[in-house]
């Protein structure tokens, strides 16, 4: 809680801009949970600094532009990046062997859920940009789709819990599981009308 209250205070006096500031600053793997920033940003329009719906758009504008980064610098420079500073503390060569791994077996989808995966979401980032297997407009709409998924509920729920934190906390302490939970489910659904068209056209339905 003390650490979601410092955010607060420091998105109070700075509003939009430290928001974003902090977001993009969490793609380059700064140890500050994304989650807990974006929660932040909607307190503070809870409690009348912001406006939600505008935090919102700040929210995936800063989420996006960090993720992008991540993926550029993957491509750009290929592994030879790992020797940088800013990756050589939060990406180690046995972590980013083991991603590019699963990046090789499950492709895109590493990148949807990588989404979800706060300490790994930036080897996956990075390993998808290194892998030259997804290009970028595909890594941003994967990537996209699974932030409009994720930030809202982070930012509305920091909103509409503004002047309750205890009863917040409870709810970010469980918000992942429930991320994860809805992505389940959605995935579910597909797969059952998917297989219920496919069926059909089997038998000769419209």
């Amino acid at each position: 809680m003390d650490f979601l209250q410092t955010l607060v205070s420091i998105f109070m006096q700075y509003g939009y801009f430290a928001v974003f500031g902090i977001l993009i600053l969490c793609g380059f793997g700064l140890p500050v949970p994304e989650d807990i920033s974006l929660t932040a940003g909607g307190v503070i329009s809870g409690l009348g600094y912001a406006n939600v719906h505008i935090m919102f758009f700040v929210g995936m504008a800063g989420v996006l532009l960090g993720d992008s980064f991540v993926f550029w610098l993957g491509s750009y420079y290929g592994e030879k990046a790992l020797t940088l500073p800013i990756l050589r503390t939060v990406l180690h060569p046995e972590r980013f062997d083991k991603v590019r791994e699963q990046f090789k077996k499950y492709g895109r989808w590493v990148v949807f859920f990588g989404r979800f995966m706060p300490g790994l979401r930036m080897p996956i980032f990075f390993t998808a940009g290194t892998s030259k297997q997804i290009s970028f407009l595909l890594f941003l709409l994967t990537d996209g789709f699974a932030a409009l998924i994720s930030v809202p509920i982070w930012v509305y729920l920091g909103y509409y819990f503004a002047h309750n934190f205890e009863e917040l906390m409870g709810w970010v302490r469980n918000g992942q599981t429930i991320i994860l939970s809805l992505v389940a489910l959605a995935i579910l659904v597909l797969a059952f009308l998917w297989w219920r068209r496919k069926h059909r056209e089997e038998r000769g339905e419209k």
